[in-house]
């Protein structure tokens, strides 16, 4: 039975209404972007405005109803000591209510274009690195206004989890950003970043630097863990990263820190069965020197996660059931066939019935 729509979200009024307005044009307007609407609703004229307040109702009640229907996933959850960790992207879509109500915290020019994209240079992941067009900040804007729009979505992200991992945490020192019409991410550069005014907004807001994790992959400089420990932020490790030969490899099982947070793989990873059936028979040979005669990798590596010295072990659910690459999630620098893995209640050890 569908959730009944809450009461209004009070705590939400920084970008609720906002949103029922972008909701409400992009509808009128076949699904195009925000920066293609006409010039009056583009730049959000008043008397523009006005015309969709109406319509806008419709889709801030869809947002109460989900609201209400969360919170009954949080109390479910809460009732059997189930935490629930959920994502801040460090980025936003240019196409976003975010960027069309609050342009000028983001590098783009007159017509709202970004010349500038943000991704990541070649790193394990990807050899031309990732370029993910999404639109890069203008910090100095958010600076100015004590850092508002990243306290609210803090705040709102804190209502929803009871711990929130910052997506992307190195961009808070430096980000990537990569022309527009560059056709991978190669030729970018970084750019400085907020670094501890930041930070040090986001830990107030929360109340306490044990509610966020950072999630600190890809090529990271000792100056970012620095500033993550600084905080008192848990990072994280990957045990598929952690087999390459080298002996100071931040992932491998030996090294792993008690303020990390260890995945055996993440949501971008491949799985543990679908990584061993890719790997060469030399990083095999390293792989098997840690697992049990006879132990299956993705058993092995689960193991490895929960006997590690990190203060928290995730097993991704792939993982537990012992999947291939058939069941991965994402390969980052795609944009088709990923996020599409679904499990049901008669796949898990013990259940016949098809319900939790």
């Amino acid at each position: 039975m569908m959730a009944e729509a809450s009461a209004p979200m009070d705590d939400d009024t920084y970008w609720l209404e906002d949103w029922g307005l972008y909701a409400a044009i992009k509808e009128d307007h076949g699904g195009k972007p925000w920066f293609a609407w006409p010039a009056p609703v583009r730049d959000r004229d008043p008397a523009a405005l006005a015309e969709y307040r109406e319509r806008a109702h419709h889709h801030v009640e869809q947002q109460q109803r989900f609201e209400a229907a969360w919170q009954q996933l949080q109390q479910t959850a809460s009732q059997h000591r189930v935490s629930l960790i959920g994502d801040l992207p460090i980025f936003v879509s240019h196409d976003s209510a975010d960027v069309w109500a609050h342009r000028h915290l983001f590098q783009l020019n007159d017509e709202g274009m970004p010349d500038l994209v943000a991704g990541v240079p070649p790193d394990y992941f990807s050899e031309g690195g990732q370029k993910w067009g999404t639109v890069l900040y203008h910090w100095e804007a958010h600076q100015r206004e004590g850092w508002r729009w990243w306290k609210e979505r803090m705040k709102r992200m804190l209502r929803l989890f009871d711990i929130v991992r910052i997506d992307h945490f190195r961009a808070v020192h430096s980000n990537w950003a990569i022309p527009t019409d560059d056709e991978d991410a190669r030729h970018g550069w970084w750019q400085e970043g907020p670094a501890g005014e930041l930070l040090e907004a986001l830990v107030e807001t929360s109340g306490d630097s044990g509610r966020i994790l950072a999630e600190d992959l890809g090529i990271i400089p000792e100056e970012v863990v620095t500033l993550r420990r600084r905080y008192n932020l848990p990072g994280m490790a990957v045990l598929q990263f952690g087999f390459d030969g080298n002996a100071t490899n931040p992932h491998h099982p030996a090294n792993i820190q008690a303020d990390q947070v260890v995945y055996t793989g993440t949501h971008d990873n491949n799985t543990t069965r679908g990584w061993w059936e890719s790997l060469d028979e030399q990083t095999k040979q390293r792989v098997n020197r840690h697992l049990k005669p006879g132990e299956p990798p993705s058993e092995g590596l689960r193991r490895l996660a929960s006997e590690s010295n990190a203060l928290l072990a995730i097993h991704p659910l792939q993982d537990v059931l012992g999947l291939g690459e058939e069941a991965r999630m994402n390969t980052p620098g795609t944009f088709e066939g990923n996020w599409k893995w679904a499990f049901a209640w008669t796949d898990l050890p013990g259940e016949k019935n098809g319900s939790p």
